[in-house]
């Protein structure tokens, strides 16, 4: 990376965090898996409850990050059974440890817990990001209307903090949700990959992205990265990795 943006990044990253630090002191930031008033008050999580959130270990499926418990096979069985358009991506928690957080991140205004969030990824994935050499973190988008209920998309949050973290720039201008989509948690692999057809839509005639990570919440057959990465290809990205908070059981 050339000095002078290293240096602009430093420099917003500094910036970034001591705008944290005045809103944690006029509104106690919560705690990500008890949602009380973090203990101490400037952490991003209480002591006793980081234990709680299960990081997913190797073995790795190597293209969508799952673990699998046979360490001589490269590829969980959802992957093996259905390719997919995307390169491969990671994910940071198992989702039975988080689920209840990101319920809350998503749907209970609880936008803080994207800091913690970050700082896990960064630390526990930020080989991986550095590996994929990203030109932009790309979050999944929100049709308006749920952005208009939520007040904000959870995906952006979580990169956005990335974003100050790592340096990546953060571009949630390439892309939108042009349908609003029925809720995916209920649908069968099927019906998610039908559920999403049109769904998205590029925003610009000059992507000039090669490499790209998508941020989302939570991977369970892949059907919402494979919608995206293939918009983002007839646009010109060569290379699409994601990251996720959770991942599921898939089909």
């Amino acid at each position: 990376m050339p000095a002078h943006l290293n240096s602009r990044f430093r420099v917003n990253a500094c910036l970034h965090a001591a705008s944290n630090t005045a809103a944690t002191l006029l509104f106690p930031r919560r705690c990500p898996v008890c949602d009380e008033p973090v203990r101490p008050w400037n952490a991003l999580i209480c002591k006793e409850c980081a234990p709680k959130l299960t990081c997913i270990r190797p073995p790795y499926c190597f293209k969508c990050g799952k673990h699998i418990g046979d360490s001589g096979k490269e590829y969980c069985d959802d992957c093996a059974a259905h390719p997919h358009l995307f390169d491969s991506g990671r994910a940071l928690f198992s989702y039975r440890s988080v689920s209840a957080s990101i319920a809350r991140f998503k749907y209970q205004g609880r936008r803080e817990y994207a800091a913690y969030y970050a700082s896990c990824i960064q630390r526990q994935l930020g080989d991986f990001i550095r590996s994929c050499r990203a030109d932009a973190l790309v979050p999944v988008p929100l049709h308006k209307s749920r952005y208009k209920k939520r007040g904000y998309n959870q995906a952006q949050a979580l990169a956005e903090e990335l974003s100050a973290r790592t340096g990546i720039p953060m571009r949630a201008d390439l892309i939108e949700r042009a349908e609003k989509t029925a809720p995916m948690k209920d649908l069968s692999a099927a019906e998610r990959q039908n559920n999403l057809k049109k769904a998205f839509k590029i925003l610009r005639n000059d992507v000039e992205l090669g490499i790209i990570i998508i941020i989302d919440d939570i991977y369970t057959t892949g059907s919402t990265i494979d919608a995206m990465s293939r918009e983002l290809r007839k646009a010109g990205v060569e290379r699409i990795y994601f990251i996720t908070l959770a991942i599921g059981r898939g089909i």
